[in-house]
């Protein structure tokens, strides 16, 4: 029989330190992002099949092809990471091996521009240590200003670029106006 009031005395973390360590991992992969380190960052992540991201409407699922998408969004000819930055961080214990964590992300493009949104990210107590194991990035509205123009499409319709997705902190934003096209990961 297993008493909940003695986990802690059994090798399972307390919450204070859960959120300590948890903590240290998202700022981890802000500096590693902010180096230009695609792989530090994404080593914020379980590296499984089962480790999901959801972004813009898409389900990524497992570790390898988040890291595609990620190489293909951020590190592909002419694309650049930015400047990652995490606030109103607000960590909250599941229980002794599950951590929830919400935030904003904001990248700071060498363009000016600055997407940003929301992450919602859900890390676990893994052999390997605190993980990310799912993690649901979304993105602002692009405010009218910062809207590329509107393109007519041969069909007569009309055609406005929108924001899906974001780092997991992944972008979305489409149709050449950022570097960035679907993270902070997390670093939501």
């Amino acid at each position: 029989m297993v008493l909940a009031g003695v986990a802690p005395a059994c090798g399972q973390s307390n919450p204070e330190e859960s959120i300590r360590v948890v903590r240290a991992v998202l700022d981890r992969q802000v500096v590693d992002w902010n180096s230009g380190n695609l792989d530090g960052f994404l080593g914020g992540y379980w590296n499984s099949p089962k480790v999901v991201f959801q972004s813009g409407g898409q389900r990524i699922d497992g570790w390898e092809a988040m890291r595609a998408r990620y190489r293909r969004r951020y590190q592909a000819e002419g694309r650049a990471m930015g400047r990652l930055a995490f606030s109103a961080l607000d960590l909250e214990p599941l229980g002794p091996e599950a951590v929830l964590a919400r935030g904003r992300w904001r990248l700071t493009m060498p363009d000016g521009t600055t997407p940003g949104g929301l992450f919602t990210v859900i890390f676990r107590k893994l052999p390997e240590g605190w993980k990310i194991v799912h993690d649901h990035t979304s993105t602002e509205e692009v405010k009218a200003a910062e809207a590329a123009p509107v393109e007519k499409p041969r069909s007569g319709g009309t055609k406005s670029p929108g924001a899906t997705g974001g780092p997991g902190f992944d972008t979305g934003l489409e149709n050449g106006r950022t570097p960035l096209s679907g993270t902070v990961r997390s670093a939501h």
